[in-house]
């Protein structure tokens, strides 16, 4: 007898992210001729998040609705908190329906949908709300394919989008489903022809330029429960500052890591957003991703960060942003513009303004205070995608002090000794 083929090894990480990769955009063939290509992440996006939030409340399910129950008997309003900790999340649903429960009664998917969204705590509504949810299900229904596309996001033998863990070896990690999620943005936009490397930085770049600059951190690794921060000012999908709290807590365990970060795109905000609330039970780095654009609305003001990560747009415009930039700039150093406006092409210059701005200059160092350390930005030249991480290693670098010594000067070109021509 022929001897038995040995088993199939298991697929890899790589290859299980990308056959969920393929699966998710296969999804789109449903909606041809119904959506245009630039639409159908408008789609396939919040439903992948909201497959995922609901797998994630699955086990608790019960818990929660019995003592939600029993709090609004007590008349207590004030419920999230203890919904949380029940929920075992950053956020809960007191809807007595779940995905499975939706799809049962196909004639009334809408209505049932919509009232399983709004028994979700704010912070998951207002990622729905940023989808244009409401907006998609009204045209899905029109087109008559809301039904084919849920039940696609139910083929639980394809499609396993529970987020990892102890108990759930099978299902996605934060790292593995953001890996997903930028693949996914990065098909999109070459659907459209658009530039992929302003949406998506590879995962291995992440790791390397973290790795590199938390080498600086000489106190990182030999002191105990150690607090850092970790901003990305242009966050995406939250690579950057979910891989760095990664390489921070492989080099420290008992290290304090907070996130923060700001996204203009409201689906890319939403995602990130949605795997920050797997990721950190209390909900606080979610809360710390703002929405909006950094150059013209600083979302943090007085915060100041120990890193900074960014992959911010390279070569585009700040057109739209200039009357908040150059008031902003008038300001000299009091403000984050102070060292003067580049071309009006081209704002990645103001987005490294910006980290700067946001250095802690604070960090204390291991070195005797007579030996200083000039601040470190380390950059990386790659096009299109071009990003850039900076991290302050001494607090010998201080824009207060630089006011001191000389008032503001006048707003100037920094390509130029003659003042911008502002159009």
């Amino acid at each position: 007898m022929p001897p038995h083929a040995p088993p199939a090894a298991p697929p890899t990480d790589a290859q299980a992210q990308s056959q969920i990769v393929n699966f998710l955009w296969a999804i789109a063939e449903l909606l041809r001729d119904a959506f245009k290509k630039s639409e159908n992440q408008n789609v396939i996006l919040p439903f992948t998040v909201l497959r995922r939030l609901d797998y994630a409340l699955e086990p608790a399910k019960k818990k929660v609705l019995e003592l939600n129950e029993k709090l609004i008997a007590k008349g207590l309003e004030n419920r999230r908190d203890a919904l949380c900790r029940a929920s075992g999340c950053a956020f809960y649903n007191t809807s007595p329906l779940n995905y499975d429960a939706i799809l049962d009664d196909p004639a009334h998917l809408k209505r049932n949908l919509q009232h399983y969204i709004a028994g979700f705590s704010e912070n998951v509504q207002e990622i729905f709300r940023r989808f244009k949810f409401d907006d998609v299900l009204r045209d899905l229904e029109q087109v008559g394919r809301l039904y084919a596309v849920m039940e696609k996001f139910n083929e639980k033998s394809k499609l396993n989008l529970r987020p990892g863990s102890e108990d759930n070896p099978g299902g996605l990690t934060n790292h593995q489903m953001g890996t997903v999620f930028e693949q996914l943005i990065r098909r999109f936009n070459e659907a459209i022809n658009e530039n992929p490397g302003e949406h998506f930085t590879p995962r291995d770049v992440i790791h390397l330029l973290v790795a590199l600059v938390i080498l600086l951190d000489e106190l990182l690794a030999v002191t105990k429960g150690i607090r850092r921060t970790v901003a990305d000012c242009a966050a995406g999908t939250g690579g950057m500052v979910s891989i760095a709290r990664e390489e921070i807590q492989a080099r420290n365990p008992t290290a304090k890591v907070s996130l923060f970060g700001q996204e203009l795109n409201p689906q890319t905000w939403a995602v990130c957003r949605s795997e920050l609330l797997l990721l950190d039970p209390a909900g606080r780095d979610a809360d710390n991703i703002a929405l909006g654009s950094t150059l013209s609305l600083n979302a943090h003001p007085t915060r100041r960060f120990d890193y900074q990560f960014a992959n911010p747009p390279y070569g585009t415009e700040w057109k739209i942003d200039r009357d908040a930039v150059m008031k902003e700039a008038e300001r000299g150093f009091y403000g984050r513009f102070g060292a003067g406006l580049p071309r009006i092409s081209d704002s990645q210059l103001l987005f490294l303004q910006h980290m700067l701005a946001h250095m802690n200059t604070d960090t204390p160092t291991p070195e005797p205070p007579a030996r200083r350390r000039s601040l470190r930005v380390l950059r990386t030249s790659t096009r299109p995608s071009h990003p850039c991480a900076s991290v302050s290693v001494s607090g010998s670098w201080a824009p207060e002090r630089c006011v001191e010594r000389s008032p503001a000067p006048p707003i100037r070109s920094l390509t130029s000794r003659r003042p911008v021509p502002y159009c």
